[in-house]
């Protein structure tokens, strides 16, 4: 078996309200130094199918391809 992470994010140019909420509070709290937030998915995943497997899982239901990209890295043991 092998454990993956994958990261899903608004592609660059969609809007993130989620992000836009964070970064809102969090000036409104006084970090006036933050110019941009971005919140995504995190997920793991251990399976035996391997690195394309896990690609395929992403483009069929983790992520949607029209707004979201997504980043996939093996993963250690923690």
């Amino acid at each position: 078996m092998s454990l993956y992470s994958v990261f899903v994010t608004y592609k660059q140019g969609i809007f993130d309200p989620p992000g836009a909420t964070a970064e809102r509070a969090l000036r409104n709290l006084g970090y006036e130094g933050v110019e941009s937030v971005k919140i995504g998915k995190y997920i793991r995943i251990e399976t035996a199918g391997g690195i394309e497997a896990v690609r395929e899982m992403c483009e069929k239901l983790l992520a949607n391809p029209v707004i979201e990209d997504y980043r996939i890295e093996e993963a250690e043991e923690a």
